[in-house]
């Protein structure tokens, strides 16, 4: 065999390799304060011990264990009164989420790792976004609607479509709304991330130009009360006289 073939089948082995450690991750998402499970679905008895173990970028942390001759205990303060075991299944629960409970989590049953493992990120539900109006100076009669937020960003309108948004330096999203037709109409923004979604109060058109609406009305009104004037300071004096 060449020495190029030789190299083309050691990578293609250590490809497949990596993907077959890789997929026996399982990506799990909790929530700040919530509660999480994850596991596997059945054990093959007997089973004698069980261990959850956790690795957080230090040394690794036993969360909860069970065995036989001493029942369940949480060894870790972390983990303690807030973590339960499930013998049958295998299953871990935490409630009371932190940060700190962020990582990659490995099962042992009898005293052997298992090839399954359950990488946690727990992160902060998403806040309620609040839309920002920018005026466009050069254009009165449109405007910019912005939503910040550095993840997931929902535009829609009130017939129920998705918008698509322009990226807003550093964080957020933008579209531009212009002053024509239905007043009632209206623009939400929706942040979401793993964990929660939360969606902004409307935004109405009619809210959105009606400064340029009173403008538009008054520009009227002086334009028609102009042409009164004008008309008044130009009608013959025969024509008042007439009138008279």
């Amino acid at each position: 065999m060449s020495l190029r073939c030789l190299l083309l089948v050691v990578v293609w082995v250590v490809f497949i390799t990596t993907e077959a450690v890789s997929g026996q991750e399982v990506k799990v998402f909790g929530e700040v304060g919530g509660t999480v499970s994850f596991g596997a679905t059945s054990i093959n008895p007997p089973v004698s011990s069980i261990i959850w173990k956790q690795r957080n970028g230090g040394p690794v942390i036993k969360a909860i264990e069970w065995d036989e001759a001493d029942g369940v205990s949480a060894p870790n303060p972390r983990f303690r009164d807030i973590t339960y075991l499930d013998k049958t299944t295998g299953e871990i629960n935490i409630t009371k989420l932190h940060f700190e409970h962020s990582g990659l989590y490995t099962i042992d049953i009898n005293s052997k790792e298992q090839e399954q493992k359950f990488k946690l990120e727990v992160l902060e539900p998403v806040p309620k976004p609040d839309i920002k109006i920018e005026k466009i100076e050069i254009n009165p009669n449109a405007v910019y609607l912005i939503c910040e937020y550095s993840e997931t960003i929902i535009w829609k309108n009130s017939a129920g479509e998705t918008l698509k948004g322009s990226l807003l330096i550093p964080k957020g999203e933008f579209i531009k709304v212009k002053n024509q037709g239905n007043p009632d109409f209206f623009y939400t923004c929706t942040l979401e991330n793993a964990v929660s979604e939360k969606t902004s109060d409307p935004v109405y058109k009619r809210d959105l130009f009606k400064d340029l609406r009173g403008f538009v009305i008054w520009i009227a009104i002086v334009s028609i009360s102009m042409v009164f004037i004008i008309l008044f300071l130009f009608i013959p004096p025969c024509c008042h006289a007439m009138r008279g």
